[in-house]
């Protein structure tokens, strides 16, 4: 090749890489930076109490007269953790907002990632309150308006701090509920306290639900297939991990009777759920209304005698998908990192990745180094099928020779490459094997990567974040010049068809991995440079035999 062909291909591919950057900077998928927002009360134009679940005895409280509690002008409470940003409406006292200062909203940003809210824009909200007989949220004048002693609290320095919501009703049963938070968690302790001091028995069901409209995860991406769940998902007895998407509600309601669990609502990367106090039986169901989907539980009656107080308790989690957190909250809400089929090869590399990181202090660095075990683990492997293509590419010339011999007679020059094949110990599949064999693996940490939170905005090298695309495209030019040394390592296949096709695999390959997670090429880049390595020092080997 003259070198005025060289200068001609060097400028093509200048050229073609700039298009490519110049369109992804123009059409390129970008992250939607949130805005600061804040939420608003959902009763100002929304029907009170129409999403609220109903119990058996609710219909008897139809006639009950709204209170002057009631009546009372609702405001916002904010509350501020070390990991939660909460804001509560005394209007059903529910959580209307939940942002989480340890995660941006984007990369660069300072502004922290909004999990819940209650906007014009969108609704995700986190409802709980007392429905039933005696339940101050069925009364059909609307939600109860508790009273609170301040509307803003802080956790400074403190291990754990309280929030009391109160109200009385008429008959002069006092419920207060109680939202605590503490240091360092995600998860907020719900405590509804009544003490009855009427004349006759109060009875009510405590209820937990998730409300949020169809909009989009603002966290997903669709580049290359990559859409991780949205949508409700429960645990019972009977199934520890059921997901029961939008389109499924708009079918047919979701009822389902069991002990303990959980509902919860999980998107990619981040996850709200209700957690109900173990050892009763509880009501699980969906449904929809106004354009929003209510997952949510309905906890068996309880009653408080006349003179007496008595506690019910749920927990709310609001945060990332890390399943150490999860598993602190409940054990199975860690099953919402959602790793597809593959989940028993997926898990052990996400413990044997974070494993590395802990180690190395970086996440670019831990996928160099597991990839490096995945490569030891199938170093025999790999090198019985380097040797059958070193040995395939060391006879060629007498495979052509064959070819050229029998040309005519394909019976009787399969009959002879089968002999060459038998007396040589070469296996013209064996090139196939290591690849096979890392499909699985590839596609398992495919998923890793996509839902592992820790790599969401994780540094290495140039890379911003580990968890989406190369902007440059760096590593697929990379990972596409390491295909095309290792086809130079292996024989040409014999079929003209099969070598052009061969040839052509380095460019499909580089365009595909344009769009995928840049630790997920870092892992391909590496794997090709210890294939080349390794299958050039068998190669050496072969002919030096």
């Amino acid at each position: 090749m003259d070198v005025q062909r060289i200068i001609l291909i060097g400028a093509l591919c200048l050229i073609s890489y700039m298009l490519v950057l110049q369109w992804n900077q123009d059409y390129g998928q970008q992250p939607e930076a949130q805005q600061v927002t804040t939420s608003v009360s959902a009763y100002q134009s929304e029907p009170v109490g129409s999403d609220l679940p109903a119990a058996e005895e609710s219909a008897q409280t139809g006639d009950l007269p709204a209170t002057a509690a009631q009546a009372k002008q609702a405001s916002l409470v904010d509350i501020k953790t070390d990991v939660l940003n909460v804001t509560i409406d005394t209007k059903g006292g529910d959580i209307i907002q939940v942002s989480l200062p340890e995660y941006k909203a984007t990369l660069g940003s300072e502004l922290p990632f909004v999990l819940l809210e209650q906007t014009v824009n969108r609704t995700y909200v986190s409802q709980s309150g007392l429905v039933g007989k005696n339940g101050p949220d069925a009364n059909p004048n609307g939600r109860p308006t508790y009273s609170v002693n301040q509307t803003e609290f802080a956790l400074a320095d403190q291990e754990k701090i309280s929030v009391d919501l109160t109200y009385t009703d008429e008959k002069g049963v006092q419920v207060t509920k109680r939202y605590t938070f503490s240091k360092g968690s995600y998860e907020i302790g719900l405590e509804f306290i009544v003490n009855n001091q009427s004349t006759e028995s109060w009875t009510a069901n405590l209820f937990g639900q998730i409300k949020r409209d169809r909009s989009e995860d603002p966290t997903s991406s669709t580049e290359m297939g990559m859409q991780s769940y949205l949508g409700p998902v429960f645990s019972t007895l009977e199934n520890n991990y059921q997901k029961y998407d939008f389109d499924d509600i708009d079918d047919k309601q979701f009822k389902e009777t069991s002990k303990d669990g959980w509902v919860a609502m999980s998107q990619h990367y981040f996850l709200s759920a209700w957690i109900p106090e173990k050892g009763a039986e509880y009501n699980y169901q969906t449904r929809k209304l106004n354009g929003n989907y209510i997952a949510g539980f309905l906890s068996p009656d309880f009653t408080v005698a006349a003179g007496e107080s008595k506690t019910v308790t749920a927990n709310f989690f609001a945060g990332p998908k890390d399943q150490d957190t999860m598993e602190i909250a409940d054990e199975n809400l860690k099953l919402t990192v959602d790793y597809g089929v593959l989940w028993w090869i997926a898990s052990p590399l996400y413990m044997l990745l974070k494993w590395i990181h802990d180690l190395v202090g970086n996440w670019g660095l831990a996928i160099i180094g597991i990839t490096i075990i995945v490569k030891a683990a199938l170093f025999q492997l790999n090198a019985k099928a380097f040797k059958s293509m070193a040995k395939m590419r060391k006879f060629g010339p007498e495979m052509t020779r064959l070819k050229e011999l029998y040309g005519d007679d394909r019976q009787k020059m399969s009959s002879e490459m089968m002999k060459l094949y038998q007396k040589e110990k070469i296996n013209p599949l064996g090139g196939c094997l290591p690849i096979v064999a890392q499909m699985p693996i590839f596609i398992a940490l495919y998923w890793v990567l996509m839902e592992s939170v820790d790599l969401r905005h994780a540094e290495f090298l140039y890379l911003a974040d580990l968890s989406v695309k190369d902007p440059y495209f760096i590593l697929p030019i990379i990972m596409g010049v390491s295909m095309f040394i290792q086809q130079m390592l292996n024989p040409t296949p014999p079929d003209p068809m099969q070598a052009k096709i061969m040839k052509m695999l380095p460019i499909m390959f580089t365009f595909f991995f344009l769009w995928f997670p840049a630790g997920l090429t870092l892992y391909w880049v590496v794997n090709n440079i210890l294939s080349i390595a390794q299958q050039y020092l068998i190669n050496k080997q072969i002919e030096k035999e």
